[in-house]
Order: structure tokens, then sequence, then C-alpha cells
């Protein structure tokens, strides 16, 4: 497998197409995790319970799962960067249909606008990942990584902030008194309705930015790849391969891309609800999705300060995975308030939101462990690992049901196996390269 440089003689437009991956990642980040602040938000305008409730992110990125096999054909057929346009105008045909949602507050029509923008961003992430992996050496794949998951989470950072000022900013009373169940009968049905109604301004014009991007990126310069050449090494490794799943550190990883994920937005979407049931109010509790984020944007830049030239990616692997242990544990098992950033709340709330540290540099090193040295097989194994992201779907539902079970605090006891396994990844799994042991 060639990096990108090799295949694209001007290099000034190798560094145009990192800035437009970029503004993927950046656009991938801001309509993901604005999730964290639906789920409370639907719970209280559409009635629902803490499970039903994370339908949320279980519609939005199932949609991972279902298409990454016909996006790996689309993009086959239409490259990367004519995919890309498509991925932008799913995502604002999802936008849209929050309009007939809200009027109705039909929770059902968000959940399908849901898993179409989650159809788009599928499309971005088989396009993004494998272009900003091999666009240079695989040993600094991790910092180039780094620099797309800033540009990630810092749209996370912002769309909970954003959502919060231009969605709740008008009805902060009106959603107060919801809250503290103070209306009955027809009154809390306007109310219910007019909360509800909200979304509809700002995914409207959402829409519409969304297609003017994906135009933007279709009419721009950015340079096609073919991340399936193979070099005379790799090709002859390779020669007697006839199937993806002849690569065992590919499909350990799809798993521990699985657990990872999955562990990151339980760390980031369920954080508000969780600090409202420790008595913070949603108003406030909006902004410890952007304390988790932050934290992650903090691990991303030491990636890209220390890695690859003080810190390798596989050592970096081995101790974000260690603390994130580590951290989980802390989430579980301690109980005691401090006062922290202006905030009065449960110390393990603030484990929480250190998550976002560790799970910074996971997913930046498992993706390039188990995507190099595919060669031909690259695209479909790029699919694979698209396909595991809707690990974001199921270990929210896991932990939901874990949460209604027991207490929300307790539902954390998901993470525990997950850490565990993506240790046993970072110091062994990613070195298997056969099934057969000799």
């Amino acid at each position: 497998m060639k990096p990108v440089v090799n295949q694209v003689a001007d290099r000034r437009q190798v560094m145009i197409g990192i800035a437009i991956i970029g503004v993927v990642f950046f656009i991938i980040g801001f309509v993901s995790w604005v999730n964290s602040i639906l789920i409370p938000y639907f719970r209280i305008a559409c009635e629902l319970t803490n499970y039903q409730s994370y339908f949320v992110t279980f519609s939005f990125y199932i949609a991972y799962l279902v298409m990454s096999v016909p996006v790996a054909y689309l993009l086959k057929r239409t490259g990367y960067k004519k995919g890309m346009m498509y991925g932008f105008f799913c995502l604002a045909a999802g936008a849209l249909l929050f309009v007939p949602a809200a009027l109705n507050r039909a929770y059902w029509i968000f959940l399908a606008g849901l898993f179409t923008m989650g159809t788009g961003l599928s499309v971005l992430q088989a396009s993004a990942n494998p272009y900003i992996t091999i666009i240079g050496p695989i040993e600094s794949a991790a910092r180039r990584i780094s620099i797309m998951g800033v540009c990630n989470k810092f749209a996370g950072i912002v769309s909970p902030l954003i959502f919060a000022a231009v969605v709740l900013g008008k009805s902060q009373e009106l959603l107060r008194t919801v809250e503290e169940g103070l209306l009955a009968g027809a009154d809390k049905e306007a109310a219910l309705n007019e909360l509800i109604r909200g979304v509809i301004l700002p995914y409207s014009v959402l829409a519409l930015l969304l297609v003017g991007i994906g135009l933007f990126i279709y009419r721009s310069v950015l340079p096609d790849i073919n991340p399936e050449d193979e070099d005379e090494k790799v090709a002859a490794a390779n020669s007697d391969k006839t199937s993806v799943f002849q690569f065992p550190y590919l499909v350990l990883g799809v798993l521990a891309l699985f657990l990872h994920v999955g562990t990151q937005v339980i760390a980031i979407d369920t954080i508000i609800s969780y600090a409202g049931s420790m008595g913070v109010g949603l108003l406030e509790a909006k902004f410890f999705p952007a304390y988790t984020l932050g934290a992650t944007i903090l691990g991303y830049m030491l990636g890209i300060l220390l890695i690859p030239k003080v810190l390798s990616q596989k050592n970096a692997l081995i101790i974000c995975t260690a603390l994130g242990l580590v951290l989980s544990f802390g989430v579980v098992f301690v109980d005691a308030d401090v006062s922290f950033l202006g905030h009065d709340a449960n110390l393990s709330i603030w484990f929480l939101a250190s998550l976002g540290f560790p799970n910074s540099l996971i997913y930046a090193g498992i993706w390039p462990h188990a995507i190099r040295d595919l060669g031909r097989f690259t695209k479909i194994g790029s699919s694979l690992l698209v396909m595991a992201l809707c690990g974001n779907a199921i270990l929210p539902l896991v932990y939901g049901k874990m949460a209604d079970a027991t207490s929300l605090q307790q539902g954390y006891w998901v993470l525990i196996p997950c850490f565990l396994y993506l240790i046993w990844y970072a110091v062994y799994g990613y070195r298997i390269t056969s099934w057969n042991r000799k």
C-alpha cells in the first residue's frame, strides 16, 4: 500500500487535500456529538424512558453497520470525491426530516432522520479515514488522525453549546417548567409541542449548509487516491490471500474499534443524563460533553506533539487503554461531591468526563494497526472498520438497559470488559498475522 504522496505529483495539492478532509471531520463531529444533548432533549420533549432515549445513538450509528457494504460499492463507482458529495447530500436529507418530525412530535421520524444522517456519515467515514491514514508514512498515521480528531472534537465541543443556545436559549423557563413537572394535560401537551419545534429552523439551515459543503468539495481540487496500490513487498506477502478475513489483526481490530467507539460515545452522550441523576440540571449539565471533548482534544494535541518522535503509537495505545480502565473503575465506584470549574458535582462525573483523554489516541492507534499492509484488500478492510462504528449504536443501548435495571452509575460496568479487551489488543492482538499458531 503506497502512501498517497507517491501518487500525487503536486505536494501542495496533498496539503489542500488534508485541509479539506479536516473540514469533513469537523462536520462529522458537529452532527455526531450534538446527540449528547439530543438524548435528554428528546427524553423530555417526547416523554421517553432512558432506554428509549438512547435509540438516538442507535438509529444514528446503526447505519454504519447496515450501510457500510453498499457504501463500499458506491465509492467504487463514484470515487471518493463524488462520494463525499453524496454523503453531504444524505446528511442534508436527514436534517430536513427533523421538520415533519417536530411538527408532529413524532419520535420515530426523528429516528429516521438520524438514520439517514448516519448513512451520510458512513460515506464520509469510509472516504476520509483511509485517505488520511495512507496520505503519508504509516508510522505517523496516528499523528495525522490526531489532527483530524482535533477538528472532529472541537466541533463536538461547540455543537451541543450551539444547540443549547439556538434551540433552548428562548425556552429555558419552559424547559424548567416541564422538567419540574409543573404542567399537566393540555398545558403540558402545548408546552412539549412548543419545545420540540425549536429544532425546525436550525436544522433547515443546517441542511442548506450541508448541500453547499457537498458541492464545494465536489468542485474542489481534492486529489483522488487509490488506496489499493501495493508495493512489491506487500504484494508478495498477500499473494496467497483470497479474503480480508485472512488478516487476524484486522478482524481483531474491528472488534477493538467496535468496543472503543462504544465506550467513547457512552462517555459523551450519557454524561448529561448521568449528571442530571446526580442533581445537575440540563441547562448546567450541557457543559459536561464539552469537558469530555476538551479532554479528548488535549490528548490529541499531545499525540500530535509526541507521536512518533517521542512516543510510538503502539505505546500510546497501551497507555491510553490502561488509563481508560482505571478511570472506568473510578466512574463505577467513586461517590463523593467536589466543586470544580464552577460546578458542585459528584466526582464520578469528572472521572467520566476524563475518559475523553485516553479515548483520544485509542482510535488513532487501532486504525493504522488494523489497516496496515492490506494492499488490494484496503477498501473492504476500511468498510469493515467503518461497520465497527456501529458500536456507537449498540453499547449505549446495553448501558441504557443496565442503567434502567440498576442505576445510571452502575450501568457504567459495561466499560470494564471493553477496556480489558482493548488492553489485550494493544499489547498482543495487533501482532497476530495468522490464525494458525506454529
